[in-house]
């Protein structure tokens, strides 16, 4: 049946210059704007019990993740992470960097750095407070600016199509190339109308960013644990600039995602391996439908970044708009129960259709975990319940792997994240 409407939201077009975009949102998805959270609880852990960036905190799946490669997409890492380092340096040090020119006083220059970001290529951008409360412990202390200026790139959508793949991963890190490329760019600019711009890359990130593109309304948190932004949903590359340059913020929107999602469930239905959950929860101060990293990064590692929530997301597959004109006309989700959108290929398990999914046995998810350093040592330990004390020089052969995968933990510019 069809829906009462019970607002439309406005957006700039795809690319720059395109028209503007109408969004209806149906009068039984609306909830709030942006995604539910608990300030206090935001607060206090953020103070109490900060968080860590994933490949610091999960780094034992690292060296891991490189075993499960092809030796063609190896090199092409290997290659992809040659090119990225001066880009990712540029980006560390890039607070540090004056201003080429005079402030005006009491000139407002957000539309003059949006104007830029879009010509850039950017398709999605919005201005926000950089919330600290998020930020990485490793990183706190080179956080320097108050505004957050957000930025979406989107993924190439026919590579997308093809996930899980080779091709869709090199979409995937080259989309970041591209990005940061544009974000050194934009920095310059920033830095030409008279103030700083602090890059914050994918490979030194500082924050999950998310919550920041949801304060700026340019989406909403999907059931996939990914922004689901109006052109492209999930398909898309995150970076942030911080700058101390005068921006107004934008508002959190209301795309009646929060609520849309629990009547799909196509990503939480389709997801090979059930990481993720049905039923949200409260979550270091969010609501959420929580992912579960041990079982998502399992075949994430051995099915070529998997994201197969990415590809069966029909907002991701056709965009906001005609997802809420037909949920409106229809009270259906577009796409739900099709092929077109539900069907997926794994390389050695075959084709799985609508209600059709792969069975992996328990030795399947027996991946590296933790730090590396902390699973190097259990494994010590292990090793010493079965044979006894290893000898001297095998006990300093274990203390030198244990300091190097500190070092690696300790030394993040560069890293690209798995």
């Amino acid at each position: 049946m069809p829906k009462v409407v019970s607002h439309i939201v406005t957006r700039p077009g795809r690319t720059h210059g395109d028209p503007d975009v109408e969004i209806p949102v149906a009068e039984d998805l609306v909830t709030e704007p942006g995604n539910p959270v608990r300030e206090e609880d935001l607060s206090y852990y953020g103070r109490e019990h900060p968080i860590e960036a994933h490949f610091i905190e999960n780094s034992a799946d690292r060296e891991w993740l490189w075993t499960m490669y092809t030796p063609e997409f190896a090199e092409w890492r290997r290659r992809h992470e040659e090119r990225e380092r001066p880009l990712a340096e540029a980006g560390e040090v890039s607070g540090d960097i004056e201003p080429t020119s005079e402030p005006q006083p009491g000139i407002d220059v957000t539309e003059s750095i949006r104007t830029k970001a879009r010509e850039l290529g950017f398709g999605e951008t919005g201005f926000t407070r950089y919330d600290r409360r998020y930020t990485y412990t490793s990183r706190k202390r080179w956080v320097r600016f108050t505004h957050a200026i957000c930025l979406a790139l989107e993924q190439d959508y026919a590579a997308t199509q093809t996930l899980p793949s080779e091709e869709s991963e090199h979409a995937h890190f080259g989309t970041y190339e591209i990005e940061e490329a544009y974000c050194l760019e934009l920095a310059d600019h920033i830095r030409s109308l008279g103030y700083h711009a602090q890059i914050h890359g994918h490979s030194d990130s500082s924050a999950p960013y998310i919550p920041l593109f949801v304060s700026a309304g340019l989406g909403q948190l999907g059931a996939n644990g990914q922004l689901l932004s109006p052109h492209f949903g999930s398909r898309a590359r995150l970076m942030v600039i911080t700058t101390d340059a005068p921006v107004t913020h934008d508002e959190p929107i209301d795309y009646g995602i929060n609520q849309f999602c629990e009547k799909c469930q196509v990503c939480v239905n389709r997801c090979p391996s059930n990481a993720l959950a049905k039923d949200k929860v409260w979550w270091r101060g969010a609501k959420k439908n929580k992912v579960s990293y041990k079982r998502c990064r399992p075949i994430m590692g051995r099915y070529d970044g998997c994201a197969i929530c990415m590809k069966t997301c029909p907002v991701q597959r056709y965009g906001m708009q005609p997802v809420m004109e037909h949920y409106v006309a229809t009270g259906k989700v577009l796409g739900k129960g099709t092929h077109n959108l539900e069907g997926y290929t794994l390389k050695d398990k075959g084709y799985f259709g609508p209600k059709e999914k792969p069975h992996f046995d328990k030795g399947f998810f027996d991946i590296p975990r933790g730090k590396e350093e902390d699973w190097l040592f259990e494994k010590f330990k292990e090793r010493i319940a079965k044979e006894g004390a290893p000898p001297d020089g095998e006990a300093t052969g274990f203390a030198n792997e244990v300091k190097e995968a500190l070092d690696k933990s300790h030394s993040k510019v560069g890293q690209v994240e798995p």
